[in-house]
């Protein structure tokens, strides 16, 4: 039985796989990237359907993500409208130095070697981050204790101009420059929509709590995205059946994951996303050992565990949510009155 093209089978995992991402896409600013394309290759998708196809989806999915932060005021938009211009010029120069390194016939080796190291060091960042976050709140002001000590240190420095922040802080315009000119640099070298260096950026370097963070960070994402959908989509790389079918799931998945950042704990927010990174890390790194050893088995086992810890960490914070809301609704059921 087919429908739209699709068995039944497929049908059901595009819709809940597109619901998990949603839900990691919501809550972190991530794009999802690194999950979808490889996915849609394992399923023997064209690489540049798979890529297509995952680029429009991460801009269906933006829009949405970025509309429930702006339900509730999460989104910086003039920080996410300076990062989109400097993003830009950094993906420019990193994709002018990916055809450099082709020319010298290590581009494979040295964006897979980048990849690896780059998810694997935020994610021990974060990871780090978490196990010392007590520590660190208890020997800070209260209303520092959402920003991290070397984001306030590197805000210390007042180099003009200064650009004041929706937060309520301020940053150099030279260290926003910075921080989004070295992730375009990055994105475009490894090819990926950034966002999951683009969010830990934001937060770490220019200084905003972790919730603005991911909301401004879908924001900056979000004109790229677009370029990158029709850029693909002209040349009629985007499987639309596909992109429909997540964003079917994502549209209720995003809205869950946007509203979690406001009821899950900063704590706990930070774990997820250190093992989310850490879990990618070793996934892509088996990705890459199985192209070096010309065997399909490592790669399936990467994908499978991209795709598995993702749902497992969705799982987690749909388990937080479904927790709190349910702590809230019995700590406002009326007591009887016992004196009655």
């Amino acid at each position: 039985m087919e429908i739209l093209g699709l068995s039944l089978g497929l049908l059901v995992l595009f819709v809940s796989f597109g619901f998990m991402v949603g839900v990691l896409f919501g809550f972190f600013g991530m794009g999802g990237s690194f999950l979808i394309t490889p996915t849609l290759l394992l399923l023997d998708y064209p690489a540049s359907v798979a890529i297509g196809s995952g680029l429009a989806f991460y801009f269906g999915t933006s829009v949405i993500a970025v509309l429930k932060h702006y339900d509730v005021g999460q989104v910086d938009y003039k920080l996410g409208a300076i990062l989109f211009v400097v993003l830009s010029v950094g993906i420019e120069l990193g994709s002018r130095l990916v055809f450099g390194l082709e020319a010298l016939g290590i581009a494979d080796l040295v964006t897979g070697v980048a990849y690896v190291v780059l998810l694997a060091g935020i994610g021990a960042l974060f990871l780090r981050r978490a196990y010392n976050i007590d520590d660190e709140a208890a020997e800070s002001d209260v209303a520092d204790e959402e920003i991290p000590p070397i984001a306030r240190k590197i805000q210390s420095y007042t180099v003009p101009p200064m650009i004041s922040l929706s937060s309520g802080g301020r940053a150099s315009a030279w260290t926003i420059t910075g921080a989004g000119g070295s992730v375009g640099l990055i994105s475009g070298l490894i090819g990926v929509g950034g966002g999951f260096i683009r969010m830990p950026a934001i937060y770490y370097l220019i200084g905003t709590p972790l919730t603005a963070a991911v909301g401004t960070s879908l924001f900056a994402g979000l004109f790229s995205g677009a370029f990158g959908t029709f850029t693909y989509g002209m040349s009629g790389s985007v499987d639309l059946t596909v992109v429909s079918l997540l964003l079917v799931g994502s549209a209720l998945g995003a809205r869950i994951g946007s509203a979690a950042t406001t009821i899950v704990d900063e704590d706990e927010v930070i774990v997820y996303f250190g093992l989310m990174m850490v879990f990618a890390s070793v996934g892509i790194g088996l990705s890459e050992l199985a192209n070096w050893l010309g065997t399909g088995a490592l790669d399936l086992v990467s994908v499978l565990l991209l795709v598995g810890s993702s749902f497992v960490v969705a799982s987690m914070i749909l388990y937080q949510v479904f927790t709190s809301i349910t702590e809230d609704d019995a700590s406002t059921q009326p007591t009887p009155d016992s004196g009655d």
